[in-house]
């Protein structure tokens, strides 16, 4: 049996415990997703007192300061059973990735949950029934483990990850709870990534956030 000498010695080699709270969340929605270009938004904005000029085009970095909690993904491999003259065994034949929940705290002025309204009216319109064109819709989305100085240890890249589904949001009178939303993403795949390419991945998304 170890002893907890063992384990404090084992978890102050390793670099210590991994927190949940120590993470980061990088990607750039489809540029149309972006705007805030709606007259009647503008114009309600404008009567509260909310208006700023400069969230006519929001800023994709604001996405990872409100994002609250997110999954990394988990991966099954999917077996069938094969008979041979003794006994059966299991043999993989493909693999299933979870989707991934996302929540996201909401501001006043109902950033996140536009952003997310227009992105997925571009994957499929309510209106006419049209289906987008993937490579329009899906982004690489990063998730990155923090270690308490804020570098990457570890991280999972989801290839071309779009949105499918917006959870309902309650409003109560029972209480004056900040707003939260959820936001569920499937995606091609996930690719993990270490320190060194999780950083690398994350430079290249903030290139693309500026360029």
């Amino acid at each position: 049996m170890s002893s907890i000498e063992n384990l404090k010695s084992t978890i102050s080699k390793k670099g210590g415990l991994a927190k949940s709270n120590r993470f980061n969340v990088i990607f750039t929605p489809p540029s149309q997703s972006l705007l805030n270009l709606n007259l009647d938004s503008i114009i309600g904005s404008i009567i509260s007192g909310n208006f700023e000029k400069d969230n006519l085009i929001n800023d994709p970095r604001d996405i990872s300061i409100l994002c609250q909690s997110i999954t990394l993904p988990g991966r099954n491999i999917s077996t069938f059973d094969h008979e041979d003259f003794k006994q059966s065994n299991k043999f993989p034949y493909t693999f299933i990735d979870d989707d991934v929940t996302v929540s996201f705290l909401l501001t006043n002025d109902y950033y996140m949950r536009k952003m997310f309204d227009n992105w997925m009216s571009n994957i499929f319109s309510a209106d006419n029934y049209i289906v987008g064109y993937k490579n329009n819709y899906a982004v690489d989305l990063i998730i990155q483990q923090l270690d308490e100085q804020n570098t990457p240890v570890y991280g999972t890249k989801l290839i071309k990850a779009f949105p499918t589904a917006i959870e309902g949001i309650e409003l109560s009178q029972d209480g004056q709870d900040v707003v939260k939303m959820s936001v569920t993403f499937a995606y091609d795949k996930f690719v993990p990534e270490g320190p060194l390419s999780s950083t690398a991945s994350g430079i290249r998304a903030a290139l693309d956030i500026f360029g």
